[in-house]
């Protein structure tokens, strides 16, 4: 059974009835069992801990009335897999939630570290936990003991999505966990095919964003040869 919504109520501004039944009805289809704390407060999400037979589960859950939907919608709208979406929050919001279970499975298929997705109903997102008893830490947070061979994971494995047709297009020490030392790529709700026209534009800012992070932490890269790396043999 799901928290009555008292209880939900400590949890942020997600918690509004829709919300709660769609909680409900992802529980029914056996997605998970009962949320049980909160792992992190975003711009346009929280994410929560929940039960699900014997282990834990990931619940992304977009807030129905706070997010930021016209951003939403301009970053969604140049997908061509979303052309044609109306300016509507909530089908901008739900949209926003299946690309990203959408994307999820692109990586997984593409060889990438990142989150097994379970399920998605409106504005709620079930995936993999990634870590053991507590959630793996932002890269961030835990800067790993062979910075050079994380690294060397993370560029393979943005070449790995270019080759597959996408680029994350928010990759930074934010949405990558160090997970017992291995990198695993997180939130693809802004991930977009090469079709758009503002991928390769994505592309440099990725790039430029984790050779900036890598830079601080005592790795030179020159962006302009990861960015050829990454394009190399691209089919």
């Amino acid at each position: 059974m799901a928290k009555p919504k008292e209880k939900f109520k400590v949890w942020g501004d997600v918690f509004d009835e829709f919300t709660i039944l769609t909680i409900n009805k992802l529980i029914n289809k056996n997605c998970l069992e009962a949320l049980q704390s909160p792992i992190s407060v975003g711009k346009e999400a929280n994410v929560f801990s929940a039960v699900r037979g014997d282990g834990m589960v990931a619940v992304k859950i977009y807030r129905l009335e706070t997010c930021d939907f016209n951003r939403m919608y301009d970053y969604i709208r140049a997908d061509p897999r979303y052309i044609g979406l109306k300016r509507n929050r909530r089908h901008v919001i739900f949209s926003w939630c299946q690309r990203e279970y959408r994307n999820l499975m692109k990586a997984r298929e593409a060889g990438i570290r990142a989150p097994y997705p379970i399920g998605f109903l409106n504005n709620v997102l079930v995936s993999e936990f990634i870590g053991e008893e507590y959630p793996a830490p932002k890269l961030k947070d835990a800067i790993p003991k062979n910075i050079k061979s994380f690294a060397k994971t993370v560029f393979e494995y943005m070449k790995k999505f270019y080759n597959a047709g996408f680029v994350h297009t928010d990759l930074s020490e934010f949405n990558i966990l160090n997970h017992n030392e291995k990198p695993v790529f997180i939130d693809f709700s802004q991930t977009t095919t090469l079709k758009n026209p503002n991928a390769e534009e994505y592309l440099k800012r990725d790039v430029h964003n984790m050779c900036k992070f890598f830079s601080k932490n005592g790795l030179e890269f020159d962006e302009e040869k990861i960015l050829k790396e990454i394009k190399e043999n691209n089919k």
